[in-house]
């Protein structure tokens, strides 16, 4: 086995290896722990040195040289202790490569050989996770959270892929252990407002918005997310009192202004309206749907005691209607738009 860990070494000459003390003590301990076993035949000999191979390779970043030993390794010899490993770092290596498919089908076989491994079931999870997979994702994450009780980032994941697979339910069981293992991180308490709102309870999902809020303050993407969950229970002032600190933060938030000029009309403020709806226009002239809003608030500016509406103003809606209608034919209420555009072009 020497002349073969002498042979590795000897590609690596010239560069730089990265092997830390506590790899090495792991390699030596593997090496010598499984040598002495009773029965060790010549199959696991082979099997123990391609693994070693694959060990040192990997730290050569070698890691073409290093797939081909442990697949090798792993079907030398199916009982080895080493399969689970080589099985692992197939894993591990696909992963950092981006083959997601290999990666997820490594792993897989590697907690069906040790089903005790929180690393490769986590990993598991992240790999069905990348390709959207989320409902097989969403197992391997449970399985790790059963392993490591009090791991953060796993109940996380396993929260946001039951919440992917409409799994409401599970996903809050995850997310409330999330908070319980540390309940001032702002991701969790998104994420419980976000699993609020769709099981329908807007009072809660506002209280975990404004939590999350605490933690973070000033994030405009929290605030957003608080400011629409304001609207969507008429809480229309402290909806347009963070909106319009978003825009102070980030003057270019399309989005906030759009927001912004939907709160204004609740407020029945048309000017302000209009103007926020025009501001989000001109940071992205491609917004049908402030567009939309904009032509509304016209409409409402330019309709009379007498139920007229100006027909200069009027012409402005229609032409904001239309322009909504070219960017995005197939838009929510289309029919109610073209109606809407039928009426007032008379």
């Amino acid at each position: 086995m020497s002349d073969r860990v002498n042979s590795v070494k000897a590609m690596g000459k010239g560069q730089k290896v990265k092997a830390s003390c506590s790899l090495l003590f792991t390699f030596y301990f593997l090496l010598f722990a499984f040598l002495p076993v009773p029965g060790c035949n010549q199959q696991q000999d082979q099997a123990v040195d391609l693994y070693v191979d694959a060990v040192m390779l990997r730290e050569l970043d070698e890691d073409e040289m290093a797939i081909e030993r442990l697949k090798s390794a792993a079907k030398l010899n199916k009982r080895s202790p080493f399969q689970a490993s080589a099985y692992s770092m197939l894993g591990e290596i696909y992963l950092e490569r981006k083959d997601y498919e290999k990666s997820a089908a490594s792993y897989e076989r590697a907690t069906q050989l040790n089903p005790w491994s929180f690393n490769d079931f986590f990993n598991l999870g992240r790999a069905h996770q990348t390709m959207k997979e989320f409902a097989p994702a969403a197992r391997a994450y449970a399985r790790a959270c059963e392993i490591k009780q009090g791991h953060l980032e796993a109940h996380i994941n396993a929260a946001k892929c039951c919440y992917e697979i409409k799994d409401y339910h599970r996903a809050s069981i995850y997310a409330q252990r999330a908070e319980q293992i540390d309940p001032n991180v702002s991701e969790i308490h998104n994420l419980l407002a976000d699993i609020y709102k769709s099981q329908g309870n807007d009072k809660e999902a506002v209280r975990s918005y404004e939590h999350s809020l605490q933690i973070d303050s000033n994030n405009p993407a929290i605030m957003t997310s608080l400011a629409i969950a304001y609207l969507q229970t008429n809480r229309n002032q402290p909806a347009r009192d963070v909106l319009e600190a978003i825009v102070k933060i980030q003057p270019g938030n399309n989005t906030a202004y759009k927001h912004l000029g939907y709160c204004y009309l609740r407020l029945k403020d048309i000017d302000k309206a209009i103007q926020s709806y025009n501001k989000a226009i001109q940071i992205n002239d491609q917004d049908w749907d402030a567009r939309r809003g904009l032509g509304v608030a016209y409409i409402l500016k330019g309709t009379k005691e007498d139920g007229t509406v100006d027909e200069e103003l009027k012409a402005k809606a229609v032409r904001q209607w239309q322009r909504s209608l070219e960017i995005k034919p197939e838009q929510p209420n289309r029919e109610n738009l073209l109606k809407y555009i039928r009426i007032f072009s008379k």
